[in-house]
């Protein structure tokens, strides 16, 4: 086989990372179900502990199944190492946990997914850590906001739920300049559509139960970076302050989904432009926000940094929240529901939702209005799709007749 840097995307999420032949010849790797790893002598054990020797010893710390992940996800984000967890929070907090502490400054997007935004701000900042929040799609606001105590500069490119893209690269190196790391959550994108390491950021991280999963059956999460960044995050935000560890059977759902991820993404991606299309002429529809229409404000950002549309958009309804809820109730095939990247369409209310962490005042500031829909766009036939969106939109633009 070719080495790791000549293999396609598709070829990397089937192969990278497992070798048969030490498994009996078994196609899939076996998942060691394993609290602990016995020792042939005493100093084998404390060779393994002072890691001057490799080897597995305590599944907190490492597993087979999970290193097979670990290294696959790796090479699919183009990096040294990867580092699985109990799910997406689990990842984000065990890299901020890592690299922070009191008196040190992280600079956020304005715009964050709600528990994310609920840990940094109503969390972290309980620490002595000072948060300070900019609108990252523009440069010049990290470049003014920046300061010696700046550790983490941290957003999500695209921004959930509102869609806003950050240019990777212009902050990356903006934060390079000021010995401050980047790490970006790249879960709206996977790998096959973005790869923020090598546009110049530090660490990604993702709840792999959206896309890289793909099937809404298991919680997870994955980051990745330099080895030196990684082990640092393994032996102290994972093993002493989160233990936010994933289990092996998790790992291999997750080994599963990754085969078929670049077939996935390339669906969802063709599916939700067509969509994207149809709902922005439609006369119900105030604003469609999604990376790969050519009326999307970013969509030069968008063409430069991603391979694809992805497959989540946000639309909002002319006749405000009460239309937008008999829409959303008049929905028959797509679900409501929390969570993205799955293989059911799924929509849900930010401001009830996902994102009632923040105030009515936040919400409002940071572009997530009351009538703001977020729509994950499944793997279903698109007819089918927009059927359903059609059939709720002539419902909810129907007048409502009040009783005498």
């Amino acid at each position: 086989m070719k080495s790791t840097n000549e293999l396609s995307f598709a070829t990397r999420a089937i192969h990278v990372g497992y070798d048969d032949s030490e498994a009996k010849g078994a196609l899939n790797p076996p998942v060691y179900m394993s609290s602990t790893f016995t020792f042939q002598n005493t100093n084998e054990g404390g060779a393994r502990f002072s890691g001057k020797s490799k080897g597995h010893f305590y599944s907190r710390i490492s597993n087979p199944t999970l290193e097979v992940l670990e290294k696959r996800f790796a090479a699919l984000e183009e990096t040294e190492a990867g580092l699985c967890f109990a799910s997406g929070m689990g990842a984000i907090t065990s890299v901020l946990w890592t690299f922070l502490s009191a008196g040190d400054e992280i600079i956020t997007d304005d715009t964050l997914y709600g528990c994310t935004f609920a840990f940094i701000h109503h969390g972290l900042s309980r620490f002595g850590i000072k948060v300070t929040s900019i609108d990252m799609s523009d440069p010049k606001q990290l470049k003014a906001a920046i300061s010696d105590n700046t550790k983490i500069v941290y957003f999500e490119s695209p921004a959930n739920p509102n869609m806003k893209l950050v240019d990777i690269a212009a902050i990356a190196k903006i934060a390079k300049a000021n010995n401050a790391l980047t790490v970006v959550d790249n879960t709206y994108c996977t790998p096959y559509l973005q790869q923020p390491l090598n546009l110049g950021a530090d660490i990604v991280v993702h709840s792999a139960t959206k896309f890289l999963s793909g099937h809404g059956d298991l919680i997870a999460g994955l980051a990745a970076g330099r080895e030196e960044l990684m082990t640092r995050v393994r032996l102290e935000g994972l093993k002493d302050m989160t233990g936010a560890v994933m289990d092996p059977l998790t790992a291999h759902q997750l080994l599963r989904g990754l085969k078929t991820l670049s077939i996935r993404m390339d669906r969802h991606c063709s599916t939700a432009l067509e969509l994207a299309k149809l709902l922005e002429t439609h006369p119900l529809i105030a604003k469609v926000s999604y990376p790969g229409l050519t009326s999307f404000a970013q969509n030069d950002l968008a063409n430069s940094q991603m391979r694809g549309g992805g497959g989540v958009m946000t639309i909002e309804l002319s006749g405000g929240f009460g239309q937008a809820t008999r829409f959303m109730d008049a929905l028959q095939m797509i679900k409501r529901a929390v969570s993205l990247g799955d293989a059911d369409s799924l929509i849900q209310h930010p401001a009830s939702m996902t994102h009632s962490a923040y105030t009515e005042k936040e919400r409002a500031a940071h572009g997530i209005s009351e009538s703001l829909l977020r729509l994950s766009v499944g793997l279903e036939d698109v007819r089918d799709i927009w059927n359903d969106l059609h059939q709720a939109l002539q419902i909810a633009g129907q007048p409502i007749i009040c009783a005498a």
